[in-house]
């Protein structure tokens, strides 16, 4: 059976597997509700759908700091090596 490729579907299938697992046992310790795997896969969507471009956004504004003080960094280093 051909697997459904979805917008997020970002996830090695392994961790997929696990984080479905995750989201079952939770529902049944916590909620004494059982899932199955296609609830825990809409679940899983929701929260990838809603999440996944937040976290994408603060990863790229957390690179370019990162990359501004390294070349700010790099300027201080470029300026102490002129001959004065």
């Amino acid at each position: 059976m051909p697997s459904i490729k979805r917008k997020f579907d970002i996830l090695g299938k392994e961790r997929k597997e696990t984080l479905l697992r995750q989201i079952a046992t939770y529902f049944k310790t916590e909620r004494e509700l059982e899932i199955g795997v296609i609830a825990a896969e809409e679940i899983l969507d929701f929260f990838m759908e809603a999440l996944v471009p937040t976290i994408y956004n603060q990863a790229v504004t957390d690179a370019k700091t990162v990359m501004k003080q390294s070349f700010d960094n790099l300027e201080v280093d470029l300026d102490l090596l002129l001959h004065k």
